[in-house]
């Protein structure tokens, strides 16, 4: 039987924060509304289609993995992307037949055959469902580590190199959870990511 999951992530481009993958097993006749690559939703509006999907899903069906700013110091941000998404997949019940994976380049799941598709984000509801949840559940993480770091903004920039979160850089220097391997530092604000 084919079973066909969507792969995406959230989070490669922060400064700070995990990179969150999410792996979701999708029916050729399931359907959502306004279902798309998150970037183009409000909060407001991935919020409720997290909660349709959630509604729609067996538990077993959807997966996020998450791959720490240490791992993707020690092993690069690329790397540290495939292992979430493996880390997702993994997860998953049944076992896929196929990935969609969203981009153009993927590491092969042993046993899975796989397919990339270069914004399948906004053509394929199985990669905007796993956008959905990549992107959600990454947002709650950086909220979540806003507490504890509220100097950041990353309630608002959620990681990413917004001009505040820089300047809270130069002033306060790296938290644990900043990644040491981007170019983060005030003379090398050029962002070489």
């Amino acid at each position: 039987m084919k079973h066909t999951a969507g792969v995406d992530e959230a989070g490669r481009g922060p400064l700070a924060g995990p990179v969150v993958a999410a792996a979701v097993l999708w029916r050729d006749d399931y359907r959502i509304d306004g279902l798309t690559d998150s970037k183009k939703l409000s909060s407001a509006q991935r919020d409720r289609l997290r909660t349709e999907l959630e509604d729609l899903l067996p538990r077993t069906h959807w997966a996020v993995g998450i791959a720490s700013a240490a791992e993707i110091d020690e092993i690069n941000i690329l790397q540290a992307t495939y292992l979430a998404m493996h880390r997702a997949i993994a997860q998953l019940e049944p076992a896929p037949t196929l990935l969609l994976v969203d981009g153009n380049r993927f590491k092969p799941y042993a046993g899975i055959a796989h397919r990339c598709e270069v914004k399948g984000d906004a053509r394929f509801q199985a990669i905007s469902a796993a956008s959905i949840f990549a992107k959600t559940e990454r947002d709650r993480l950086m909220t979540e580590l806003h507490e504890a770091f509220p100097h950041y903004g990353w309630d608002r920039n959620m990681g990413y190199p917004s001009p505040a979160h820089r300047a809270a850089l130069e002033v306060h220097g790296p938290s644990p959870w900043h990644r040491r391997s981007f170019a983060w530092k005030p003379s090398q604000l050029s962002l070489e990511l």
